[in-house]
């Protein structure tokens, strides 16, 4: 498959699996991610069929490592806004999208997904975005996920405190989805 190697490096395993690079070197060390020490150096190497392995047996979803696309929940209430959403998303051929309508769900599919970034409405039925960005900003297994905040909410004070919990970016209701992408895009490092 073009893009895939065959053989990875510590740092980039750990970009993969979205931990730390010492996780990862300790992993290996421990035997529970099987590779090889370059000759001669400290340098730890993992084929491929051993990251899918692990990745497998940690419950880490294996789809950046088989298409490089990036992955997208969107949590929003309101169903035409998650279809729109998700459909233009996955016209775009970059992302991977998976929905949730309340902060419940979110966490799971946040758990079992492990998104790179978050397209997040402000009010959900049963928790606010705010809270929600404070619990994945103090969840060092979450840390890393970029958060978008998309709300109707105009209050200067509000969207200030969206981003001081700990989102990225905040667009205001209604939207442009251009928009939504190039903010993405930013965020994610992906060309426009």
């Amino acid at each position: 498959m073009p893009g895939v190697r065959s053989v990875y490096t510590t740092g980039q395993v750990a970009r993969i699996c979205k931990v730390s690079q010492q996780t990862i070197i300790r992993c290996f060390d421990t035997g529970k991610l099987r590779g090889f020490r370059v000759p001669g150096s400290r340098f730890r190497r993992i084929p491929i069929e051993s990251l899918r392995k692990f990745m497998i047996e940690n419950r880490i979803p294996l789809e950046q490592l088989e298409n490089g696309k990036k992955r997208v929940l969107v949590v929003d209430d309101d169903a035409a806004i998650v279809e729109m959403l998700s459909d233009l998303l996955r016209r775009d051929g970059r992302f991977d999208v998976r929905t949730a309508s309340n902060g419940f769900d979110a966490g799971i599919e946040t758990r079992d997904f492990r998104p790179d970034i978050m397209l997040l409405d402000y009010k959900l039925p049963d928790i606010n975005g705010d809270a929600l960005c404070r619990r994945l900003r103090n969840d060092p297994q979450h840390a890393y996920i970029k958060i978008i905040i998309i709300s109707g909410v105009v209050d200067p004070d509000e969207v200030s405190g969206l981003l001081a919990a700990g989102a990225d970016e905040f667009i205001k209701k209604p939207f442009d989805i251009e928009q939504v992408i190039t903010k993405m895009s930013e965020l994610l490092g992906l060309a426009a």
